[in-house]
């Protein structure tokens, strides 16, 4: 086995990407802990895996490939590399925001977080698929029962475990033609998410960034049951598009930055223009000041709900 360390400038955040992928696992192709990330994968005709361990007294990652992916080092690295954005300047990003009044300051004080994306751009896109007005829970609970389903078993020598890690994520062409009754998805979305599986295994869609996030965009639309949010989402987070921006998310149109009342995705979407080239990094600032709100609103419930009951005198 091969380790290679991958350097970053800090700050940099574990906790980030460990509470990103935690979320959002799927046992049997990835595996979790405290201090690792792994997952399967195919690079060409080889199959094998790769894990990640968090090093941060030295700047980096600590990269370890199975034996069977050692030819491909090179590419796996600039893939990984770019799974936990760790080639972003993250003073140049606070600076890019420096002026915006909510923006600026919000940024400040969290100039760590970067732009988690999927190591796999089709993987990323059907879990954006599955995951079109349900919950991340929910999303992931279905994916799960596709993995059981369709995906390829993973039997790797003592030398080459990782975990648990048993499956690959299935391909285009076996999600295309699969028998997907009774998984848990309304039937028009399943149609989609065959569709678009059928469109990448024929060539008709071609996944890639290569003319920018807005023309990928523009290509996922033309298929029917993908509007601009599923689009948007899976530039961002398929590719770690730095100006995919999915301006109808409910968490980007709830966040507390913008008061009680939130914003329209009509009033988002323009006031994001000013944001580009990095709206992706908005996008997740404000997720960030979301999903607090959503913690410390929790924490409390459960405090009041815990706390004994006031003796009030007669």
């Amino acid at each position: 086995m091969k380790s290679i360390r991958l350097h970053y400038v800090a700050p940099w955040s574990w906790t980030q990407f460990h509470q990103h992928f935690a979320l959002r696992l799927l046992p049997g192709v990835e595996t979790l802990d405290d201090g690792h990330y792994g997952r399967t994968l195919r690079m060409g005709n080889c199959v094998g895996w790769f894990r990640v361990c968090p090093r941060p007294e030295q700047g980096c990652l600590e990269l370890t490939l199975s034996d069977s992916l050692q030819d491909h080092a090179s590419a796996l690295t600039q893939r990984v590399r770019k799974m936990f954005d760790l080639d972003t300047d993250p003073a140049a990003v606070a600076r890019h925001f420096f002026d915006d009044p909510l923006l600026g300051p919000l940024i400040a004080v969290n100039s760590g977080l970067r732009l988690p994306s999927a190591f796999d751009p089709f993987e990323q896109a059907v879990r954006a698929i599955i995951g079109q007005q349900v919950t991340v829970k929910a999303a992931v609970t279905v994916t799960r029962r596709l993995v059981e389903r369709l995906g390829e078993q993973v039997l790797p020598s003592p030398s080459d475990a990782v975990g648990n890690v048993l499956r690959l994520f299935p391909s285009p062409e076996v999600i295309a033609s699969a028998r997907l009754e009774n998984i848990g998805m309304p039937g028009k979305r399943v149609a989609t998410l065959q569709r678009f599986a059928a469109a990448v295994t024929d060539g008709a869609l071609e996944l890639h960034v290569n003319n920018g996030a807005d023309e990928l965009v523009s290509r996922l639309c033309e298929l029917p049951g993908i509007g601009p949010w599923t689009a948007e989402y899976i530039a961002l987070r398929g590719f770690g598009e730095a100006d995919a921006f999915p301006a109808a998310d409910l968490g980007l149109l709830k966040a507390p930055l913008w008061g009680s009342g939130g914003i329209t995705a009509k009033a988002l979407h323009a006031r994001a223009e000013t944001w580009r080239p990095l709206r992706a990094y908005a996008a997740v600032h404000i997720w960030e000041n979301y999903g607090s709100a959503i913690t410390a609103t929790t924490q409390q419930a459960r405090a009041v709900k815990s706390s004994p009951t006031p003796v009030v005198d007669p």
